[in-house]
């Protein structure tokens, strides 16, 4: 949603002209909840509907409206086959030319998770790199700071991933909210150990995944237990990190097991 806002934002500043078209009430099964957004100019779509033949009709609807400078609409559709969907359900979709009072009105969409990232290796950056796209907060560690990408998907990093150069990135445990994610895979082990010695100190976490093998796992037990850090605190600690049953170990398919770990273990906190 904030993408959509973004973009709406985008063409205002430039003059470009677009409907926007919301799914305004939504009964029984539907491909996207009341609220949806989406943005149709002439020669280009931002965000969607729920796809299909659904979709293909508004788009052309919005058209229309923006060759004849038509007055705000709003039309039902019963999703069944006369428009070869098989949902079920039915949306009323509201048709609007874009204005910028939009922008005042425009829900935020909550994060589904706020997370610290720590580490911009070949890993940290492929997992940068999909959070980049999806409703989260990210504060993204390393003491490298030539180790962030100034770009991503050939543009600017969008404001909710933020890299943050620091020398003791450990320190920077007690600055996340109450309930974070954390995701600790820096290019040092003993690095790992003192951010995680942190996190399991503080214990106030939703989530904590260190990337390695079961072997450094024990290991980091082993000297965990040493430092005095108490068990119930080391047994939340997820280690490896991923959805099981993706097999590889490239970066990108690593971080698309971990993004997915992530996603499924918000899914219950951001739904209530």
């Amino acid at each position: 949603m904030d993408a959509v806002r973004n973009t709406a934002e985008a063409w205002l500043a430039a003059g470009q002209g677009a409907v926007l078209v919301e799914v305004s009430d939504a009964r029984g099964s539907v491909p996207r909840e009341a609220g949806t957004r989406m943005l149709v100019a002439a020669d280009a779509v931002s965000g969607t509907i729920g796809g299909g033949h659904l979709e293909w009709q508004a788009i052309a609807r919005a058209r229309e409206m923006l060759a004849s400078n038509a007055p705000p609409q709003s039309i039902h559709y019963p999703l069944g086959p006369s428009l070869g969907q098989c949902c079920g359900g039915a949306v009323t979709l509201s048709f609007e030319r874009l204005q910028a009072t939009h922008l005042a009105e425009w829900p935020r969409e909550p994060a589904r998770f706020h997370l610290q990232l720590y580490g911009a290796g070949h890993v940290g950056r492929a997992i940068a790199r999909l959070l980049a796209t999806l409703p989260v907060q990210v504060d993204w560690i390393d003491e490298r700071d030539d180790a962030f990408p100034p770009t991503v998907h050939e543009g600017p990093w969008p404001a909710h991933v933020r890299p943050l150069a620091v020398d003791a990135v450990e320190g920077e445990v007690r600055h996340a909210p109450s309930g974070a994610f954390y995701l600790v895979l820096t290019h040092q082990h003993e690095l790992d150990l003192r951010i995680t010695e942190a996190i399991l100190r503080r214990n106030d976490f939703a989530f904590f995944g260190l990337i390695g093998s079961k072997t450094k796992k024990q290991r980091f037990i082993h000297r965990l237990e040493e430092r005095g850090v108490p068990h119930a605190a080391i047994d939340r600690m997820v280690c490896p990190i991923g959805l099981p049953g993706v097999a590889g170990k490239e970066p990108e398919l690593i971080a698309v097991a971990v993004v997915a770990q992530l996603l499924r273990e918000s899914s219950g906190r951001w739904a209530r």
